[in-house]
């Protein structure tokens, strides 16, 4: 995870992500208040036994949207790493060697890097595990496509990485207008044995019954939202292993809108665990599964 030092709305994302919204602080008030959620959701995770490895952002660089570090890199079970081509020029420099060094200080053995930021220059993004749904155990990568998710590219990472690639396209209603959904993991989550998913965003019933085909042939419970729990971030949500057991992470805004149906279907399987994120969700568009870029590299 990365501390933020420069947290705002980050004008060059908020073109395409449309759950973003301004707020009438100085950025300088903004930060800070990032940072006490960030602070806060880290003692939380750590409080159950999640092994945090927090790294500090550099100010030099002015990277408002640095504390979602999933966009831009991915960590594999073999020790390979991918780096991703990011959308927003000022996201480009979320990219930094000492994340990597932090890493392998930490005892992680990094093996390979497959680096696809050179489709950057042709205006081709992928834009790492907020594009890329991956189901490890299975080897599938669900990803709803967009200015932010190439399919060309996509499948060139599937081929890299030995994944089979289940694409689809996820709209959201903006002013009367259905318009992509930047990244596939604010309408998804995959879990260990179930998916939170707003099936209502993908409007080609071919492709909505192409996915629900797949989750339950790999004996997923489909757990489904709306839209509306969809714009609270109801579908970002990672689960993760505490100390005893697994924990489906999430901010306090989605807790808040699950139906107690919805809340009884998840904890059939793990625990819940949220933290208020307001101040990141409302300015940065993003939320819990997004400060978390989960490390499966091997320990050297």
């Amino acid at each position: 995870m990365i501390r933020p030092v420069a947290f705002r709305m980050n004008e060059q994302t908020a073109v395409n992500n449309f759950f973003q919204e301004d707020i009438a602080l100085k950025n300088a008030e903004i930060n800070t208040k990032a940072q006490a959620e960030f602070d806060a959701f880290v003692r939380k995770l750590r409080a159950v036994g999640v092994n945090v490895i927090v790294e500090n952002d550099d100010l030099r660089t002015d990277t408002p949207d640095s504390i979602f570090p999933n966009n831009w890199i991915s960590f594999h079970e073999n020790g390979d790493i991918g780096l991703y081509p990011m959308f927003a020029e000022n996201r480009r420099r979320e990219r930094r060697e000492e994340v990597l060094i932090r890493l392998e200080s930490e005892g992680f053995l990094i093996n390979n890097v497959y680096d696809y930021t050179e489709a950057e220059e042709e205006g081709i993004f992928l834009e790492g595990t907020g594009s890329l749904l991956l189901d490890r155990i299975n080897h599938k990568a669900y990803c709803a496509l967009s200015a932010r998710a190439d399919e060309e590219l996509l499948i060139e990472f599937c081929e890299d990485f030995e994944y089979l690639p289940v694409i689809f396209t996820a709209n959201q209603t903006v002013d009367g207008k259905r318009l992509p959904i930047y990244h596939t993991n604010v309408m998804m989550c995959l879990a260990e044995k179930f998916c939170v998913i707003c099936l209502d965003t993908i409007d080609e019933p071919s492709e909505k019954k192409n996915i629900v085909q797949h989750l339950k042939k790999d004996g997923k419970e489909i757990i489904a939202i709306t839209e509306a729990q969809m714009h609270s971030f109801a579908g970002n949500m990672l689960q993760l292993q505490g100390t005893e057991k697994k924990y489906l992470i999430m901010s306090a805004a989605a807790h808040d809108v699950l139906t107690k149906e919805q809340v009884a279907s998840i904890e059939k399987h793990c625990e819940i665990l949220s933290s208020d994120l307001t101040t990141i969700e409302t300015c940065g568009g993003g939320s819990a599964r997004c400060m978390m870029a989960e490390v499966f590299l091997p320990k050297a």
